[in-house]
Formats: structure tokens, C-alpha cells, sequence
């Protein structure tokens, strides 16, 4: 029988609705039973006490919130009757244990990857073009179309409705030309376009020159052809600058075009597309080998996030994490909005003080810019979040921080910073789902695992994003974009570690090429760089 509610942590004055309750209906909860005086939705809290105004409320072992107005036991918590409310943190207090998990199961296991000669290892093979300023999309779009050429060519059933629907033939008629064989079997091409690189403060065109450098250093990047108009602020020269300092051995092709150097955009192209079909000719030789696990860099992120997220999925990638980590794998966890209220643990589980401080700085630093644009990080759950149950901040955070398990934190990283050391990694980044993803990759991450309450069908150009559902009616209705549920924690039909276990092996079969990910199937490549200044 399903159970209806559940207790996360024993210090925990609330309860969760795993289903629909009705007010008066009796819950049988351990050795007690409780009566909800009000209807309780699936996934949102239920008060497992009275509470007075101002009194705190914890969830996940932490506080996450304040009465706001009087609660009775069994009455729904909702954004009247609840505020945003979360520990002061000032120091790392102390060094938290880590118990390493078994990973027998997988030592021995490894991916089907592209080497590098610096040592890094892809999950997948791309060149890649981009612009340093936006002045250049238009060029990237037009360069688009042409080397599409080399790949091969899909039928998009929605471009076959419309061509039946203007000839008025059978809309099932399939057969509109011979379909060219791709040029290429080891490379794809991809292409990034942005509003950045001029018009703003230096920061941030230094800032995307950082972000672009990290993507062209990614292991899933064999080379890339860059475009820059001559007098924008993110310069050539910047650009080399801030690649070499991120790998400063770096082998891969750069070919880099700067329009007022050249001269006509007919003539640019001419250079570009010869250039470029000839580096990109060299690196369709490179071809997968086996790789060890340890060389994968797993980004950790979650949107559209639900009641549900912070039980179920969450916490599966939080034993994925900790499995990687014990393997010698690099894991990064982002998202310090969504990091709000635990900053505590997190600080305790840095292996230094110096790590620690420059968290808490940095998250202060990001606070401090969110109140003076008359906004706080109290503001962070959207209307979906709230709908779903994650009403407070702290509430939210709780449960986010679940994705980075229980390992040792052994780097804190700015945006824009490159990962160098294997374990768990924080990285500075918003909780905007686009921006966050672009970040990730951006610092190292070979591919990302996305949770998901509500449904996002966002991907990233040059990293495989794996999406994880919180609860299978998600996974059933949207299908198409969800490619494991971990809604079968729920249902009771699965516990976390064997879902964690079919996370790791469909990592493996992503990684090696084997299986794509529903992100990558519907060309889901969303790059939004992090515009953290104004405009000039």
C-alpha cells in the first residue's frame, strides 16, 4: 500500500503528501495517527505540530522556514501562512565525515570515449563555431546552414505536415527526395550564437571570454572556428589569453577569423568554410576508445523542480555523485540560490577553510547584488515551484543540495572557472536552468544530469543533459524529453540506490555513444552566458 506521507529527517516538524489527502481523513504516521484539517495536495507539507507565529520550521533537518501566521497540526503550509527563513552562517564549524560507498560494481567498468592528447576524454566529438561579440551571429547562422551539409539529413515529420498541408497531399506521404548519407561518421558540427562581447562592462565580455575558452577547452570539443568583427570588447587577444591560461599545453585546432582584418564577408566566408572543412576532415579521424569512468565530469543541476524533487530524484544523483567521486570522477554542483539556507553543511564539508571562506564569500557577493537590484534570494522559487509545493527558498535549497550527496567538497569555483581537481566541486552559477547548464559545461562538464518535477526539454551544443523525473507521471506525459524516471521512489516500486544504479548505467551507454539523450534527439542546444553587469 502507498504510503501518504512521509518525515525526510527525524528533527523535521513537517510531513510531506506523497498523494492527494482529504481534510478528516485519518493518517496513520509511525506509531501515531493524524487528521489533516485542511485538503493536502501530493507534494506539498503538511505542519506535524501546532505552530505560533515566528516559530521556526524545519525540513530536511534544517530550517527552512517561519510561521508567518498561526498553523495547526495538520493544516497545509502554504506562502500565506509560511516565510522564507534561514540559519546565519559565519565560519566553517567543523570537518564532516565521509563514508566512501562500495564501487566494486564499477572500478572496472568504462565508456566508449574520445582521447585527448592533454588527457581529457569526451563523451562526444565537435567542432564547434562561435562569435565573440554578437555582431558575428548573422555570419554563424549563414556558416550553419552550409555545414549542415556534412551531417546527415533527418526527416522533421512537423516540416512534412506543412509541405502535405500547402501540396494538399496525404499528410502520411514520406518520400520528398533522396536523403544524402553524412559525410562524416566521427564529428558533429555545432554551432553557438550569443548577445554578448560588446556594449557592457569589461567584466563580462571577460567573463564570456572565459565561458567560450572553457567550451573550446571541454573534452567533447576536438577544435573550433571563431569569428570576431576587429572592435568589440572581448578581443582575439583576450581570447588567447584567457585559453591558454585555462590549458596552457592545448593541441586542439583553433581557427580564429577577424572580419575587419579580412575585408568583405564574401571573402571571410571563402577562408572559413575552407579552413574549417579541412580541420574538421583531420578531426573525423579521431575515433572512440576505452575511456575509465574517472574521466567523466558530470555537471549537477535541476529545474522545473516539484515537492517531489528533493525525495526522490535529488538524492539519486546524490548517491550517483558520491559513487563518481569514489571512482576519481569530477562532479560540479551549482546553483547557489538554490544553495540558500544549507551554506552550513556545505561549509563543513570543505576540505579547508580557504575552500570554505570563498563559498561563503561568493554567496554573499551574489546575495548582496540580488538585494540591490531590489530583489532577494527569498524570490527564487518560481510559480511552478510553488505550485508544487516548494514554497520558501531555504525549502527549495534543502532539497536541491541533495544532488551533491555526502563527499568532501575539494574546490569552490567562480563562474567561468575551469575544474582541475577530481570530487565534488561547487561552481557559482544562477539557478536560471540555461544558464546554469552553459556554466557547467563551460567548466569542464563532459555531461550533465537534470532533475525535473515539472518538465524542461533544455539541452546544452556540445554536452549530452540526461533528464531525471521526480515523479512517473511526469516521465509518462512528457515522455519525449525525460529519459530516466525517478518517480518509482515514490510508488515505492524502486528504493534511491537502484535508481541511482540505472542512472550510472545509462550514463555509461550516453557517454559511449550507444544511447542519445532525449535533450540531443530533439536539438535542444540552449547556450545563455551569465550577464552579471549593466549595459553601456
Amino acid at each position: 500500500m502507498l504510503k501518504k506521507i512521509i518525515k525526510i529527517n527525524p528533527n523535521d516538524n513537517v510531513l510531506v503528501a506523497l498523494a492527494d489527502i482529504e481534510a478528516g481523513e485519518i493518517i496513520h504516521f509511525e506509531t501515531n495517527a493524524i487528521t489533516p484539517v485542511t485538503n493536502v495536495k501530493a507534494k506539498h507539507k503538511m505542519a506535524a505540530q501546532d505552530f505560533k507565529v515566528g516559530d521556526p520550521i524545519f525540513m530536511y533537518g534544517v530550517l527552512v522556514g517561519k510561521a508567518s501566521l498561526p498553523i495547526q497540526k495538520g493544516e497545509v503550509l502554504t506562502t500565506e501562512n509560511v516565510k522564507h527563513q534561514s540559519e546565519e552562517v559565519t565560519k566553517k564549524q567543523t570537518t564532516l565525515s565521509w563514508t566512501i560507498p562500495n564501487v566494486d560494481k564499477w572500478k572496472d567498468k568504462s565508456f566508449m570515449g574520445y582521447h585527448r592528447e592533454d588527457g581529457q576524454v569526451g563523451t562526444n566529438n565537435i567542432w564547434l563555431f562561435f562569435p565573440l561579440v554578437f555582431c558575428e551571429n548573422k555570419n554563424i547562422e549563414r556558416l550553419k546552414d552550409i555545414f549542415e551539409e556534412l551531417v546527415p539529413k533527418k526527416i522533421d515529420q512537423h516540416k512534412l505536415l506543412l509541405r502535405s498541408l500547402i501540396s494538399d497531399a496525404n499528410e502520411n506521404q514520406t518520400d520528398f527526395g533522396n536523403i544524402p548519407n553524412p559525410t562524416f561518421e566521427n564529428i558533429e558540427v555545432k554551432f553557438i550564437t550569443h548577445q554578448g562581447g560588446c556594449g557592457g562592462i569589461r567584466q563580462d565580455a571577460e567573463g564570456l571570454a572565459r565561458l567560450l575558452a572553457g567550451y573550446v577547452n571541454n573534452p567533447n570539443v576536438a577544435g573550433a572556428t571563431v569569428l570576431s568583427l576587429g572592435c568589440q570588447n572581448l578581443q582575439v587577444e583576450l581570447f588567447k589569453k584567457v585559453l591558454h591560461q585555462i590549458n596552457p599545453h592545448l593541441q586542439k585546432e583553433v581557427l580564429i577569423f577577424e572580419q575587419q582584418q579580412i575585408g568583405t564577408t564574401d571573402k571571410m566566408l571563402q577562408m572559413v568554410i575552407k579552413d574549417s572543412y579541412e580541420a574538421i576532415k583531420r578531426a573525423n579521424e579521431i575515433k572512440r576508445k576505452p575511456a575509465a569512468l574517472s574521466n567523466l565530469s558530470i555537471g549537477l543541476e535541476c529545474g522545473g523542480s516539484d515537492g517531489f524533487s528533493g525525495i526522490s530524484a535529488n538524492p539519486a544523483l546524490g548517491i550517483v555523485s558520491d559513487i563518481f567521486v569514489a571512482l576519481g570522477s569530477k562532479t560540479i554542483l551549482s546553483e547557489f540560490p538554490e544553495l540558500c539556507g544549507v551554506e552550513q553543511e556545505l561549509m563543513d564539508r570543505c576540505v579547508d577553510e580557504e575552500k570554505a571562506n570563498k563559498f561563503l564569500s561568493l554567496m554573499k557577493a551574489f546575495e548582496k547584488s540580488v538585494v540591490d537590484a531590489g530583489s532577494g534570494f527569498d524570490m527564487n522559487p518560481s510559480p511552478g515551484n510553488i505550485k508544487d509545493g516548494l514554497i520558501t527558498d531555504a525549502m527549495k535549497s534543502a532539497g536541491a543540495a541533495k544532488k551533491g550527496g555526502t563527499a568532501p567538497i575539494v574546490d569552490v569555483l567562480d563562474y567561468g572557472e575551469y575544474i582541475s581537481k577530481p570530487g565534488l566541486n561547487l561552481l557559482n552559477t544562477p539557478g536560471n536552468d540555461a544558464e546554469c547548464t552553459t556554466a557547467l559545461v563551460g567548466s569542464g562538464a563532459n555531461i550533465v544530469l537534470f532533475t525535473t518535477g515539472l518538465g524542461t526539454g533544455m539541452g546544452n551544443p556540445i554536452a549530452p543533459v540526461l533528464k531525471i523525473s521526480s515523479n512517473t507521471q511526469l516521465a509518462q506525459k512528457m515522455d519525449d524529453i525525460i529519459d530516466i524516471d525517478a518517480g518509482e521512489v515514490i510508488s515505492g516500486n524502486k528504493s534511491i540506490q537502484e535508481v541511482a544504479e540505472a542512472i550510472i548505467d545509462y550514463i555509461i551507454e550516453v557517454a559511449s555513444g550507444r544511447i542519445t539523450s532525449k535533450a540531443d534527439a530533439l536539438k535542444q542546444d540552449v547556450f545563455i552566458p551569465w550577464k552579471r553587469g549593466v549595459s553601456l
